[in-house]
């Protein structure tokens, strides 16, 4: 019987050819994504809603900031859902303390930058616990960065 008749000879040679066919072609390796941008370490402090608005990711360098109950979070890495384009993008920047209370992502939640931090006094007992929960959420996912401020002007 002729080598070439037998079945594995022709297994070998076929697994053969196809190695050295993808070793011996060349192909391009696939391009590495590319690099996120690297912001520099914040330090602790605080912000006022004016110094705290331009930190609303309005350019994928900008960094995002958000208030919650006073305490200012690093919310950067969750820039699809509080980047300009995500569902919570109007809460960059700014105190979303009342629409997160709320559950309301309506523009007249916002208080004015230039006016005084919103006390939160009229919420009722469920939009309290609703906040509360929010709260909790922003402490375990987000670093804490500072807190708000009144204007100084």
């Amino acid at each position: 019987m002729s080598s070439l008749a037998n079945p594995v000879n022709w297994v070998l040679a076929a697994v053969l050819g196809y190695i050295s066919y993808n070793y011996f072609t060349s192909s391009t390796a696939p391009s590495p994504p590319a690099p996120r941008p690297k912001h520099a370490a914040l330090v602790f402090r605080e912000y006022t809603p004016k110094e705290l608005e331009p930190f609303n990711g309005s350019t994928p360098e900008t960094r995002i900031l958000m208030a919650v109950k006073g305490n200012v979070y690093d919310v950067t890495r969750g820039r699809n859902f509080y980047g300009p384009e995500g569902p919570y993008g109007n809460f960059a920047g700014r105190d979303a303390s009342r629409g997160l209370a709320k559950n309301s992502f309506d523009k007249d939640m916002l208080s004015p930058i230039d006016g005084p931090i919103d006390t939160l006094t009229d919420l009722d007992d469920d939009e309290k616990e609703s906040l509360n929960d929010w709260a909790g959420h922003f402490e375990g996912k987000y670093q804490l960065v500072g807190k708000l401020i009144e204007n100084k002007d």
